[in-house]
């Protein structure tokens, strides 16, 4: 019975907080660690000049640095938007907005070619539902920090309501974005990138594949060309849409993951709203998708200590280690694996063309030793 107050009052909360608007504080330039975050969103701006939750009618552009606080916890992102304290939490210490999709690439490129070519590689970060402006910012940069990723971070910034009512809003805004994720998917590769990772959560894999689907439809076989692997972590995706999705590509990009977890609250209950059993974020077994070159990434037993079972692959410090740590990761990703301490050790099962990666916190003493 208390779960069913205390939901309403969850609500309650999560509309008294803004979401969507934080001081720029230059003073955190000299505190945290910075991380540079190319932003290409599709919202509106609002009176206070943040992005809202808006539908734009063009895609517009900004530079974020992202402040890290010194002290936390690997995977956790303390907040404190209104009166953030760079000490304590991630902070916004300069933005700068660009005039328009050339500027974009012109200023993409020149931050990819002034880095050593082995670091030339860009990861493109597509949001979830229920997330903010600087929901999505934030993962950016602490996805960038924590797995002490190479290069550069983009991230794309669809139109989500950033209310956990807003549902059907935020499905409607994913076929919104399509173009627009396709537009920054060609400009990034304009820019010169080694290599390119698309990486999306939640709902936002919905719009991964959407758009996919739609560039191979135009251009087939071009996702596999010019993408060096694609990652869906704890995806909000019908099972069958995804194949059918799947089914329109040339071929793949390569490697495909996606992390899955059984014991995601989020995705069982999409599940009930949709009325299927599974979605795919919680499938723990590749028999369904064996005619497909995927690796399922079961992440099930990491969800204890995580600070969302939504994303457990970013919020579990223990299995952040695991895959930071691992030279098998970095060969998937086609990464130079010099100075990496030992291999992801895990229970492998194969269907066809499928495979399933089952992972478990006891497997680091050997990423780690």
């Amino acid at each position: 019975m208390r779960r069913i107050y205390l939901f309403p009052i969850l609500l309650i909360l999560a509309a008294c907080m803004d979401r969507n608007h934080t001081p720029v504080m230059p003073a955190a330039l000299e505190i945290g660690t910075i991380h540079k975050v190319f932003v290409a969103t599709h919202r509106m701006t609002d009176d206070k000049g943040w992005y809202s939750a808006e539908r734009a009618p063009n895609v517009g552009y900004t530079e974020i640095a992202v402040s890290i606080p010194p002290e936390r916890r690997r995977g956790d992102i303390p907040l404190g938007y209104k009166e953030p304290d760079p000490t304590k939490h991630f902070a916004v210490a300069a933005r700068q907005d660009l005039d328009g999709r050339a500027s974009f690439r012109r200023d993409l490129s020149r931050h990819i070619t002034a880095r050593p070519h082995a670091d030339r590689e860009v990861t493109v970060y597509v949001h979830g539902y229920n997330n903010s402006f600087l929901d999505g910012v934030y993962r950016s940069a602490q996805l960038m920090h924590d797995f002490d990723l190479p290069g550069t971070v983009v991230h794309y910034s669809w139109p989500s309501a950033a209310n956990p009512l807003g549902y059907t809003y935020d499905r409607d805004s994913v076929l919104f974005a399509r173009d627009g994720l396709e537009q920054l998917l060609r400009d990034v590769k304009a820019a010169g990138p080694t290599r390119i990772i698309l990486v999306g959560h939640s709902l936002g894999t919905m719009l991964m594949m959407e758009t996919m689907r739609q560039i191979e439809i135009g251009s087939p076989g071009w996702t596999k060309r010019n993408l060096d692997g694609a990652v869906l972590i704890s995806p909000d995706l019908d099972v069958e849409l995804f194949k059918t999705q799947a089914s329109r590509f040339a071929a793949l990009p390569q490697p495909f993951a996606i992390f899955v977890s059984e014991r995601d609250k989020a995705l069982m209950l999409s599940a009930r709203i949709n009325g299927v059993s599974a979605r795919l974020g919680n499938l723990t077994s590749a028999g369904k998708l064996g005619d497909f070159p995927v690796t399922l990434v079961d992440v099930t037993e990491f969800t204890k200590e995580a600070d969302s079972s939504h994303f457990t692959a970013g919020t579990s410090p223990t299995l952040i280690s695991l895959l930071r740590q691992s030279a098998d990761l970095d060969r998937a990703f086609q990464r130079d694996t010099a100075g990496k301490t030992g291999p992801i050790f895990g229970t492998v099962l194969t269907v066809r063309n499928a495979t399933t990666l089952i992972l478990s916190p006891h497997l680091v003493m050997y990423a780690t030793n």
